[in-house]
C-alpha cells in the first residue's frame, strides 16, 4: 500500500467507527492489518476504542436504572464523536494517534 492509501484507509476506519460502531474497525483490522504498519496501528487503535465504548454502553445501560447510567451513556456518545473526529484528522495528516481512556485489547 502506498502511504496515501494507508492514510485514506486509516481515516475511513476511524470515521467508520463513528457511524458503525465496532464493526468498521473490526473489518478494517481483519482486512488491512497486513498492509502496512501505519494502517495496522490505526485500525487496532480504533478497534480498541470501540470495544472500550461497548463496555461503557453496557455499564451505562445497566446503571440507567439509577440516574448515573444516563450520564455515562451521554458521555460515551459525546466522547465517541469527538475522539473519532480527532483520530480521523490525525490519520489523514499521517500522524499516530492513541485514544485516551482506551483499553488495549488488540495490538
Amino acid at each position: 500500500m502506498t502511504p496515501s492509501d494507508e492514510k485514506l484507509w486509516s481515516t475511513l476506519v476511524h470515521l467508520g467507527g463513528l457511524f458503525f460502531g465496532f464493526l468498521a474497525p473490526l473489518i478494517g483490522f481483519l482486512v488491512l492489518k497486513d498492509r502496512g504498519p501505519f494502517v495496522r496501528a490505526h485500525t487496532a487503535t480504533a478497534l480498541n476504542f470501540q470495544l472500550t465504548l461497548i463496555i461503557a454502553y453496557v455499564v451505562g445501560g445497566i446503571l440507567s436504572i439509577v440516574i448515573i447510567g444516563i450520564f455515562i451513556l451521554i458521555a460515551a456518545y459525546v466522547l465517541n464523536i469527538v475522539f473519532c473526529i480527532i483520530a480521523a484528522v490525525k490519520a489523514n495528516q499521517g500522524q499516530p494517534y492513541t485514544y485516551p481512556l482506551s483499553i488495549p485489547f488488540v495490538s
